[in-house]
């Protein structure tokens, strides 16, 4: 895959330097920074000015990186599909210099709900694309296809000029998340047009953040929204068309609906089983939906509301029965079917795995790079390779690593980003050291000591968690 990706680039020797560079993060076991990536592959004895100059100016274009990734996960969607599913969402990179690009203080998502904590970071919008060869009650693997730095407007001191303080509410305006996330949708469909993929409708599901007017909007023709929305949100119906209403100005909006979570109490609205993947097996859910309804965030526009019931689950087998809270969305087209729309919001959980493995595993953010275009190629570059293993991952038919005794065996285990690492890992320093690892697998059950067998101190290497 990254050998269709030298357009990118604006010389071939360029398109190497980055190649290596692709290596070495995948291959690094320690922080992922811009030295591990040349350390990791051997290059620390030589000079390193190069590597750093990769990311500056435009000797890489990060916009046909992704491009090549896009439609390669575009055309892997089946062609009986009518549909393409999305998904949006924005995350924040933690930082510790305060001369970074686009660092601020920023609240923490994973403080505590009754204590808001701040830490100091940037914030990305990512865009992802599920990869499954049908659109069914399956398991997708969830592909990032475009990464966005979207740094905030730096406020001016009380006693700056009055034009300092103007201009910093005009960028503050044009630098507000739901509206760089509505450019991005109308930028994911244009780029799916010049793939050749101008028939299928985009799917995109959002969370709460992005369910507002900027974004139903200015949704572009051929995509589909799919939000969450509040349970106490005012709805409306269909205004009434008859004759003896046809004075005046034309209505927009008819009478109030009940809330959404007046709709799932209530008994005038019936149950309807639905079956989807989700949590590794598929589940029975029981929604209640209305069709055809108006929200002042949308203007003159028909949705669709689906209230979902909160799913049981136990912690062990002798624990009480728990739930989780309800889930109120709704869908910018009254024709997709319900499969269809609920399969595709549970899928969005996949671009929650994303930044995970990004972060953790690939060192998305670890690089100590503080200038505007760094700070925005770097986590861009990262999150191409990381999307091109999961990809090649998918056509590829490679034997699984033995697993650690203290892994538990279960049927139809998902492959995870650190298996896949492993893979490569295997696969690439074998390779470079010229030792049989398939002698290793088939006597994986014998007992032998390093000292007589070097792969195991090399095996210890693949199972290390960064």
């Amino acid at each position: 895959m990254f050998s269709d990706c030298k357009l990118a680039f604006k010389q071939i020797r360029t398109w190497k330097r980055a190649s290596v560079l692709a290596e070495g993060l995948l291959g690094c076991v320690g922080r992922s920074t811009v030295t591990g990536m040349i350390t990791a592959t051997g290059q620390h004895f030589k000079d390193w000015s190069a590597a750093y100059r990769l990311f500056q100016g435009d000797r890489m274009n990060t916009d046909a990186l992704f491009s090549v990734i896009r439609k390669s996960v575009a055309d892997a969607v089946s062609a009986d599909e009518g549909e393409i599913y999305a998904h949006m969402d924005d995350t924040l990179l933690r930082k510790t210099g305060k001369k970074v690009e686009g660092a601020k203080w920023m609240r923490d998502p994973l403080g505590p709900p009754f204590h808001t904590n701040f830490v100091w970071g940037q914030r990305f919008i990512q865009m992802s694309l599920s990869l499954c060869s049908g659109m069914d009650k399956v398991q997708a693997t969830t592909v990032p296809v475009d990464l966005q730095h979207c740094p905030t407007a730096r406020k001016p001191k009380k006693d700056s000029p009055r034009e300092d303080h103007d201009l910093y509410r005009e960028t503050q305006k044009k630098t507000k998340l739901s509206l760089i996330g509505s450019q991005r949708i109308s930028a994911l469909r244009k780029g799916l047009d010049s793939d050749g993929h101008r028939g299928k409708s985009l799917v995109v599901s959002v969370d709460g953040s992005y369910t507002n007017e900027t974004v139903l909007k200015k949704l572009v023709d051929n995509v589909i929204l799919i939000g969450r929305v509040r349970k106490d949100c005012k709805l409306y119906g269909l205004p009434d068309v008859s004759p003896e209403n046809s004075k005046g100005r034309k209505r927009v909006y008819g009478d109030e609906l009940p809330t959404p979570e007046q709709i799932r109490q209530s008994d005038e609205y019936g149950w309807k089983e639905v079956k989807a993947w989700a949590a590794g097996k598929i589940h029975t859910f029981n929604i209640k939906t209305v069709e055809k309804v108006r929200w002042e965030k949308s203007g003159p526009m028909n949705l669709r509301l689906v209230v979902i019931r909160p799913v049981g689950y136990r912690l062990t087998k002798k624990s009480k029965l728990l739930y989780r809270d309800p889930a109120y969305l709704i869908c910018t087209s009254t024709e997709l079917p319900l499969e269809k729309l609920l399969q595709a919001y549970l899928w969005r959980w996949g671009i929650e795995v994303n930044f995970r493995d990004q972060k953790t595993l690939m060192g998305c953010g670890q690089a100590q790079v503080r200038k505007e275009i760094p700070c925005s190629k770097v986590p861009q570059f990262v999150t191409a390779v990381y999307s091109m293993l999961l990809v090649s991952a998918s056509k590829a038919k490679i034997t699984e690593l033995p697993r650690p005794k203290w892994y538990s065996k279960k049927k139809n285990r998902r492959t995870t980003t650190q298996d896949i690492i492993n893979q490569f890992r295997a696969i690439n320093w074998t390779d470079s050291v010229k030792i049989n690892f398939t002698d290793f697998v088939a006597m994986e059950n014998k007992q032998r000591s390093a000292k007589n067998n070097p792969i195991h101190s090399l095996s210890s290497l693949f199972y290390t968690r960064n």
